[in-house]
């Protein structure tokens, strides 16, 4: 890494240019549980909150250690809070995601969705978040990640998800960090084309009101109309489009995503699917180099 230039500089710079994909690490509160189920960590394996997110620590440090781990073929990783509070071989998560993985930190930030209205879950509000902003960038986290959820192809449910993105985006963006956007569109949705053209059409109405300066992410569920985000890809205040998972397996995933030309990977429950607890450590770093490499392949289209 060249040190004239900064590593925000140097983070966006991976960002936009590198080919790879962004991890999700970013579990939390309720989503534990089946993370961990997943991984083959049964509920019997903790007595508390702070003993639950010690073992998806043990986790997440494992999958972020193995060999197969690094900013070779791994843009970013996004972390939940509790991650970042805490460490990785005696380093800060976020410090050895970069200094050492070379791999750019983001960090989760929304509070979780509200209930639904018009079809759409927008997030609930976030009080602190000014707080939690500062104590990012004191942490070295590079940008947020924040979901929204769209259930049905509704106009005005959408637009609500939408502005509430874009206008909590610019706080972010004005505390000096690149904030992902995502309004997720649910993967059961019963018109998911028509869902994903409203969508499509509110995203870029907000981009164009974009000053210059403010650099914004885009996370989106794979569309149903191949290349329909190829726009925003290009679009001067969007560092790089990703695409999660939704519940999709990773096969189907990556056959979706390698449709998409420009689009890059974003996936959780895809990235980690055949990782066990129960594994020897080559197994474990066999399983996932081979998760990894498929993904790196399907976002190198």
């Amino acid at each position: 890494m060249n040190p004239t230039v900064s590593s925000f500089d140097q983070q966006l710079e991976k960002i936009k240019t590198q080919t790879g994909f962004i991890a999700a690490l970013d579990q939390s509160g309720g989503s534990t549980p089946k993370a961990l189920g997943l991984y083959g960590v049964t509920p019997d394996a903790w007595s508390s909150d702070d003993e639950m997110f010690d073992v998806v620590h043990a986790m997440r440090s494992r999958i972020i250690t193995s060999p197969a781990f690094n900013g070779d073929r791994i843009l970013g990783a996004i972390l939940f809070e509790n991650t970042m509070d805490r460490e990785i071989n005696g380093q800060p998560t976020a410090t050895h995601l970069w200094q050492v993985e070379n791999v750019v930190p983001f960090l989760k930030v929304d509070k979780g969705l509200a209930d639904e209205e018009n079809g759409a879950q927008v997030m609930n509000p976030m009080p602190t978040l000014d707080d939690l902003l500062t104590k990012a960038k004191a942490n070295g986290v590079f940008g947020t990640k924040m979901r929204s959820v769209i259930k049905q192809a509704n106009a005005q449910g959408i637009s609500a998800v939408v502005k509430q993105q874009f206008e909590i985006g610019r706080q972010i963006c004005a505390a000096g960090l690149v904030p992902i956007i995502e309004p997720e569109v649910d993967i059961h949705c019963p018109d998911k084309a028509a869902a994903e053209d409203i969508l499509h059409a509110a995203i870029m109405d907000e981009l164009n009101r974009l000053n210059a300066d403010e650099i914004v992410m885009l996370k989106l569920t794979l569309p149903e109309s191949d290349g329909l985000y190829s726009d925003f890809v290009a679009h001067p205040n969007v560092a790089r489009v990703v695409a999660l998972s939704g519940g999709y397996s990773r096969q189907e995933a990556n056959d979706r995503l390698s449709r998409q030309h420009g689009m890059v990977a974003s996936f959780s429950r895809a990235l980690s699917e055949g990782l066990s607890a129960q594994q020897s450590s080559e197994e474990f770093d066999a399983t996932l180099d081979a998760s990894i490499q498929s993904i790196t392949d399907a976002s190198s289209t």
